[in-house]
């Protein structure tokens, strides 16, 4: 059965309003794409969209009685997220900058299989997530009666408007670093975004 569209639409309302006021996870992607550019951020991004589907999963079929007994498994994912966030802000801060204004004048580019891992094990690692889709969707609709296609519109509904979010924030981060090119402008905006990645892994591991 089809999900009410008023419904669908409250959640992606509550949904956006949540998501879009700048957390940890936007931080680091905000960061990541002023050092090295969109293109090295998609995956992170992705990587938290499908965590936070996974979350939404979690919710949607009661399974926070497992998340809640597996918790050390979670945290173990969280502190593993916050320490590759930490190893990104150490190779930021560090990283050198040449005159030319190319795609290499900034940080070293990390493989898309390292920054999808990173943006998953963020989010996985954040059960929080999960408390936030229970506390809302018992609010909207019947959890108990939610059908395999609610499921699947609630879930398509979690990602457009993820996606909107992110990438508006990765379009305006990358529309930024095109002011940063210079390589005392590059250096400082590799400090600053390391800084940014470290309170972003100890906001995380503090959670």
């Amino acid at each position: 059965m089809l999900l009410d569209p008023l419904t669908l639409m409250l959640f992606a309302g509550v949904l956006l309003v949540n998501a879009g006021t700048p957390g940890p996870s936007v931080t680091a992607l905000v960061s990541r794409v002023l050092t090295r550019g969109w293109r090295d951020a998609l995956p992170f991004a992705a990587a938290m969209w499908i965590g936070e589907a996974l979350w939404l999963a979690a919710a949607v079929f009661g399974l926070a009685t497992l998340a809640s007994s597996f918790f050390w498994a979670f945290a173990v994912v969280k502190f593993a997220g916050a320490a590759y966030l930490v190893y990104l802000a150490f190779k930021m801060w560090n990283a050198p900058t040449r005159p030319e204004a190319d795609d290499t004048a900034m940080s070293p580019r990390g493989s898309a299989l390292k920054m999808f891992l990173a943006g998953f094990a963020v989010t996985m690692g954040n059960p929080k997530i999960m408390v936030f889709y229970l506390a809302l969707l018992p609010n909207l609709l019947d959890l108990e009666s939610l059908s395999l296609v609610g499921w699947g519109e609630l879930s398509l509904t979690l990602l457009l408007v993820l996606a909107a979010i992110d990438l508006s924030y990765i379009a305006l981060a990358g529309q930024a670093r095109r002011f940063l090119q210079k390589p005392a402008a590059a250096r400082v905006i590799n400090r600053i975004s390391a800084l940014f990645l470290g309170g972003a892994a100890a906001a995380i591991a503090t959670r």
